[in-house]
């Protein structure tokens, strides 16, 4: 969600993209396929379309550099469909040696969630993924003038990726389970489920009287047509392979019904999903009103050109009533949300805005009572205040570089994997942390984050009885802290790829490097990467940083558009696969290229 990932400053929650596209759902037509003969079946259409490839000239221009992904995509596609949840989490340890292995993520730290908010607010909430929920809070004047990010990328809830989307949709519409202030999943268009005995089946009976905002029906036949259109292909959401838990019909859209009266919902499973709930709350599983979406002028071309203004249709606790571009957005309550008795505040106002400094001024001089970011020159200043908050979240802050890009021209795989190892073991964390980040947050060197599930009662990242992390003290994939270490076999691995290097240890000019660093344009990011830029000038190479803004940045890096980026994932629910699926070679959210 990684499928804005946020454009925050990093020193304040530097929450970061979710999201990605899709794959396609099995066909229960068939019986269930064992893991091998899911991996089997993967391996042989990833084949296929890398065949395909080949013989139209669809590589990008250094292929030949960039790892085979074939397997990989077979792995996770035996992961959907493993019920065993030992060899389940065996499989999810073998694809993320498989994606560090390429080297081409890489993790800097993990997450911390840090912001100011005034004494005098209350109920403002969030959860582990990065979710902030200001539809109940509280002021002494019943309004909320807040900081998020600067300006959203999409608003229609299947076609976003970001964390300050996916803010803006909670806001504005609702699903049929929501995270309540402790965090946990609570029914919200529904009124209760029913899970079958082998937990391939839930079927949801809706609220009574539920509206759009507009005042028309909303039933089930609304969730019905907004999954469908998640999944579909022409939708070309970054989240439609979420989908890939549900079965799928003889005509190949997903087994969810909806009852006639539309009172019940039903969805059909291909294999159990212990965070099924997490999805019915995600919101690219938030019902869009159909009449809506497809009246829209350009809709034939743009599925979601019917959010692109103010006014339109939601379910949420807020609709969005103006929105000047670039400059704020203002959100009125909705008279038609099933819980509008619960909602107090007339009026949130955003301000749009990546200038640290200046949504800083705002929040000091009280034209603001909620910032998002904070300038990272006056971290120290305010954290032992009363208005800094920090929580915990699940995520990577990573950077990765494009498998295809011409840095890794004329170079074998191997040579490349051992460049963009090198250039991950020159990246000095601690100081981007301490200087930068300035949350105390945890280096990284693996990129499933501390703290995630490993979908059988423990944790994920931790060593143990049935694994072991190749750097053992370390629990990753690279001892972080050795920077002397680092360097000295990164220019060995440099070596190995071609490269000269003088007696002082500096980078030859007969076998020069030189790259760019593509991030959005707020202030902690542009100084990770001047950090990236300053750590790799020290043996010689040469890294410009590139800005961009917020949406363009966006588009550019899942286009391909960069030699190495700055990347930020924060999960979408606690179980590994959502950071593994993400990478599959037909994800919307797998921004390094792989397999293509």
């Amino acid at each position: 969600m990684k499928k804005k990932y946020l454009a925050l400053v990093l020193a304040a929650c530097m929450t970061a993209s979710l999201a990605a596209c899709g794959s396609t759902a099995a066909d229960t037509s068939a019986p269930a396929a064992t893991t091998e003969e899911a991996a089997d079946t993967a391996a042989a259409e990833s084949t296929e379309a890398a065949d395909t490839a080949a013989a139209t000239g669809e590589h990008g221009p250094s292929s030949e550099a960039a790892p085979a992904w074939e397997d990989y995509d077979a792995r996770i596609a035996a992961i959907r469909s493993e019920t065993d949840l030992v060899k389940r989490e065996a499989l999810m340890h073998e694809a993320e040696d498989e994606l560090m292995n390429t080297w081409a993520v890489v993790p800097l730290y993990y997450y911390n969630d840090s912001y100011l908010q005034k004494t005098d607010v209350e109920n403002i909430y969030s959860n582990l993924f990065g979710f902030k929920y200001f539809g109940f809070a509280k002021t002494p004047t019943n309004t909320l003038d807040l900081q998020i990010a600067s300006e959203p990328d999409k608003l229609d809830p299947a076609l976003n990726s970001t964390v300050d989307g996916a803010c803006l949709a909670i806001l504005n519409f609702s699903g049929l389970f929501a995270y309540d202030e402790n965090g946990q999943l609570v029914p919200e268009l529904a009124d209760s489920y029913e899970m079958s005995e082998d937990g391939m089946t839930y079927t949801f009976t809706m609220k009574d009287g539920l509206k759009w905002s507009d005042g028309e029906a909303l039933d089930a036949n609304d969730v019905l047509y907004s999954w469908n259109r998640l999944a579909d292909e022409n939708t070309a959401a970054d989240y439609s392979y979420l989908c890939s838990v549900f079965a799928t019909k003889d005509d190949g859209t997903l087994d969810i019904e909806a009852s006639e009266d539309g009172k019940t919902f039903t969805a059909h499973l291909n294999a159990p999903c212990a965070y099924f709930l997490d999805l019915c709350a995600f919101p690219a599983f938030y019902p869009v009103p159909q009449q809506a979406v497809e009246a829209a002028d350009g809709a034939d071309t743009n599925p979601g050109a019917w959010a692109l203004e103010a006014g339109f249709v939601g379910s949420g606790p807020f609709v969005l009533t103006e929105w000047k571009h670039n400059e704020s957005m203002t959100y009125e309550p909705n008279p038609n949300y099933w819980a509008a008795d619960k909602v107090s505040l007339t009026k949130i106002n955003f301000m749009l805005s990546s200038d640290d400094t200046a949504i800083y001024n705002a929040f000091q001089d009280g034209s603001l009572q909620f910032a998002d970011t904070i300038p990272t020159d006056m971290m120290a200043t305010v954290k032992d205040t009363p208005e800094y908050h920090k929580i915990p979240t699940l995520g990577t802050y990573y950077c990765g570089f494009n498998v295809n890009s011409e840095l890794f021209a004329g170079k074998t795989v191997e040579e490349a994997a051992a460049m963009r190892e090198a250039f991950t073991l020159l990246i000095d964390r601690q100081y981007i942390v301490d200087a930068i980040a300035q949350a105390n947050q945890e280096v990284a060197n693996t990129f499933i984050p501390t703290g995630m599930s490993d979908g059988n009662g423990g944790e994920f990242r931790a060593n143990d009885d049935a694994y072991t992390y190749p750097d053992e003290e370390n629990v990753g994939y690279f001892n972080p802290t050795d920077m002397e270490g680092n360097t000295e076999k990164a220019i060995e691995l440099l070596k190995s790829a071609g490269y000269e290097f003088d007696e002082s240890g500096m980078l030859s000019a007969n076998t020069p490097i030189n790259m760019t660093y593509l991030t959005n344009d707020s202030e902690g990011n542009v100084k990770i990467g001047e950090a990236i830029q300053q750590d790799f000038a020290m043996i010689g190479i040469n890294v410009t940083v590139e800005t961009r803004e917020w949406s363009v940045f966006l588009n550019e890096r899942k286009d391909g558009q960069f030699d190495f980026a700055r990347e930020g994932w924060l999960a979408d629910y606690n179980d590994p696969i959502n950071m593994l699926e993400m990478w599959e070679t037909t994800s919307g959210n797998n921004d390094m290229q792989f397999g293509r």
